[in-house]
This record gives structure tokens, sequence and C-alpha cells, in this order.
């Protein structure tokens, strides 16, 4: 896995997601410390149409229906949105 510095990241970003089709994985740092990994996707990290549809029509009811939302410590809307349970 190689690292590069932002700068050289920004300035040869195409070749760097193209590494991350080929499989690859890169890190990226900023003064020397890393900051963000760029990396290959596969089918399970992107959302169905359906997924993302559901999201945002709930997403839709919780403000038309001006629903306040409490969430527990480390819970976040995304969750709460995917427990279908709450609807």
């Amino acid at each position: 896995m190689e690292s590069v510095g932002l700068f050289e990241a920004k300035t040869h970003l195409s070749e760097y997601v193209a590494r991350a089709e080929a499989g690859e994985e890169v890190i990226i740092t900023r003064h020397s410390k890393p900051v963000a990994k760029i990396v290959p996707c596969t089918a399970m990290d992107v959302q169905s149409e359906e997924e993302a549809r559901h999201r945002t029509e709930a997403i839709e009811w919780l403000l038309s229906n001006r629903i306040k939302v409490k969430l527990e410590p480390g819970e976040t809307l995304k969750s709460w949105i995917e427990d279908e349970r709450r609807f």
C-alpha cells in the first residue's frame, strides 16, 4: 500500500483512482499524517437505488411531519432511519 502527500494526490488523482480500480489502496497524508484512503469499491459498497430512495423518503417524511428525533449516544440519523421498526 502506497502513501502519498495531499498535493501529489491532487496532482495525479486520476492515476490513483485508476490504481484503485485495479485493486490497489493508496493512503493520503497531510503533513506526514494519514488522513484518507483511496480504495476500490465493491458491489456491497454501492447503494441500490431502492435503498437510497427509501432513505430519502424517510427523511422527507420526518421533515414534512416536523418529527423531532432524539438520538441515543452513539446513534446516527442514518441508523435511526434504517431501523424500520420505528416507522
